[in-house]
């Protein structure tokens, strides 16, 4: 199909519209031909505006077309390497920060007993500790460092317990990194964005693949509790569901009794995982039915199952009240 040049096109009608509007002014076209030129050449302007000088393109969002049929977005800024604009690691506006400074003061010499009350501080020495408590709240502990007198020793004064090293991270910034590690399975990097957001400081996947292991230490022995007490439980609440792991699928175990939830990653699902007490209260599955043959908890949730079955048919075919009750 022969291709059509815009400009050439364009031209001739605005030579056509020029000839028009000599003929009108010599008086040589009646008003009925007036009428209808100036019709079809807005006809024609239309159409000229409607094939040719169509500037907006279909996309998936102003048209029925998949974004894979549509041209890329260079909407994002030069060098990107992922879609829309680029993180710069901007703090959030909304935000307050609290901010306290604590002096460690040195009374006495640590080696010689001296009071050091009276003696000036040479310079101090500072450990501070970030934590969220619904605010970013930085707290400065400086620690004071004399020289005794007596003995020539410096003393520094002493730090809070919690305190290690030049920069800690309290509790509350722990818990909510956790959460959206844990609870939330939120990704590495988006974690890292948000905390960048809230303390305006990027912590290191190191970092927070640290607070996740000291949680998993922590709670070692209520894990053992609690297994121990679901073991003990006449009837235990199981179910599983599949997880990607390192590219391989695995399995989360699910144990519930009472107010009691354990949760176990193993790379097989059933009798394979882990060896179940022998009344088993779970979906109807094969890998299951091996714990559901004997027993009298058994026997009686049988038993229970089918006269709660029949009351229920009763109900809805017969409409028995008494079967609802």
């Amino acid at each position: 199909m022969a291709s059509v040049d815009k400009s050439s096109v364009r031209e001739e009608v605005d030579h056509l519209k020029a000839q028009f509007e000599q003929l009108s002014t010599e008086g040589k076209l009646s008003s009925e031909a007036k009428v209808l030129f100036s019709s079809l050449l807005l006809i024609v302007d239309l159409i000229l505006s409607i094939f040719l000088d169509r500037q907006t393109r279909k996309t998936s969002r102003n048209s029925s077309l998949p974004s894979s049929q549509t041209e890329e977005d260079n909407s994002s800024l030069p060098g990107s390497r992922g879609k829309g604009k680029r993180r710069r690691g901007e703090a959030a506006r909304n935000g307050s920060v609290r901010e306290t400074v604590t002096i460690a003061q040195v009374e006495h010499c640590d080696v010689c007993g001296e009071p050091l009350t009276d003696v000036p501080c040479t310079h101090h020495e500072r450990r501070t500790k970030i934590d969220i408590l619904f605010e970013k709240v930085i707290e400065h502990v400086d620690a004071e460092v004399k020289q005794c007198p007596n003995c020539q020793a410096t003393v520094k004064g002493r730090f809070p317990p919690d305190l290690h090293g030049p920069l800690q991270y309290g509790n509350g910034l722990k818990a909510f990194a956790i959460n959206l590690l844990v609870a939330q399975m939120v990704s590495l990097q988006r974690v890292q964005q948000l905390l960048q957001s809230l303390i305006g400081e990027r912590l290191a996947e190191a970092t927070l693949l640290n607070f996740v292991l000291r949680l998993y230490h922590a709670l070692e022995g209520w894990e053992t509790q609690a297994s121990n007490q679901l073991l003990a439980m006449p009837a235990l609440h199981v179910d599983e569901t599949s997880l990607r792991v390192d590219g391989k699928n695995h399995w989360i175990h699910v144990y519930a009794g009472g107010d009691v939830t354990l949760k176990r990653l193993h790379r097989k699902r059933g009798k394979q995982a882990e060896d179940l007490p022998a009344t088993c209260v779970a979906k109807r599955k094969q890998q299951y039915m091996q714990y559901l043959r004997s027993g009298p908890m058994v026997s009686k949730w049988r038993r229970e199952t089918e006269r709660l079955r029949r009351l229920t048919r009763r109900w809805a075919c017969l409409n028995a009240l008494w079967a609802a009750l």
